[in-house]
Formats: C-alpha cells, sequence, structure tokens
C-alpha cells in the first residue's frame, strides 16, 4: 500500500536525537485499517520512507517517485531520502521517525514541511 501527504516536523520528547513526522488525518485512518496486516507487533509498523522537503519556488520542481522501489533520486530531488524505519501510533496518528542522518541529509528539522511518501507491506 502507497501512502503520501504533507506534514511539519515535531521534536521528541526524550533522550532520543529524533523529530517525526504525523501522518496527516487521512492517512493514519488508512494505516489503520491495515495496521493488523502490517505490523509486527507493539502497532510498530514497517514501512519504506521517502522524505522530500517542500521546495521553496527558486528550488525548481521536486518529482520523486513512490518509497521503496529502488533507484536514486531524480532531478531536482537531491535533498530526497528514502529510507526504512517503523511507525508507530500516538495520539491518534502514526509518527514516521525521521533519524538525525535523515535531517542532515534532507536539510530538515523541528517545523519543517515535509512531503512523505509510504510503502507498507500488506501481508495476507
Amino acid at each position: 500500500m502507497d501512502l503520501t501527504f504533507t506534514t511539519t516536523l515535531v521534536p521528541w520528547r526524550g533522550p532520543a536525537p529524533f523529530v517525526f513526522a504525523p501522518a496527516s488525518e487521512d492517512a493514519a485512518d488508512a494505516i489503520a485499517e491495515v495496521a493488523s496486516r502490517v505490523t509486527y507487533g507493539w502497532g510498530a509498523i514497517p514501512a519504506a520512507v521517502r522524505l522530500t522537503p517542500l521546495a521553496d519556488p527558486e528550488d525548481g520542481p521536486d518529482e520523486a517517485g513512490p518509497p521503496g522501489r529502488g533507484g536514486g533520486a531524480g532531478p531536482g530531488t537531491s535533498r530526497t531520502v528514502a529510507y526504512t524505519t517503523s511507525l508507530f501510533p500516538r495520539e491518534g496518528t502514526y509518527y514516521v521517525p525521521v533519524k538525525v542522518a535523515v535531517q542532515r541529509r534532507a536539510q530538515v528539522g523541528v517545523g519543517d514541511d515535509v512531503r512523505i511518501a509510504l510503502h507498507l507491506e500488506l501481508r495476507r
């Protein structure tokens, strides 16, 4: 299952050096519908992620394909980062961890707007 949404990065209140991308309401609803088919326990859901900073007008077009399909970023997407992680439910949505290495490569931090493309592998 593939989902795409835009969101604002938020901080983690703890010792881990992560920020998180909370799923949009529509994306969270879609994830919740298939959660039992994708979780590996405790509500955690493995996902392939493609994070793209929302471009400033002078940055030009930013075209990224769906995550989990291999290949690098296309033209104009040098700050797009593909990685794997696990989503987890919290406060009525799902949170996508954004590791420090991803933050640095994408040049994003708390308060930045990003586009998140998720690929969840559905099991029967």
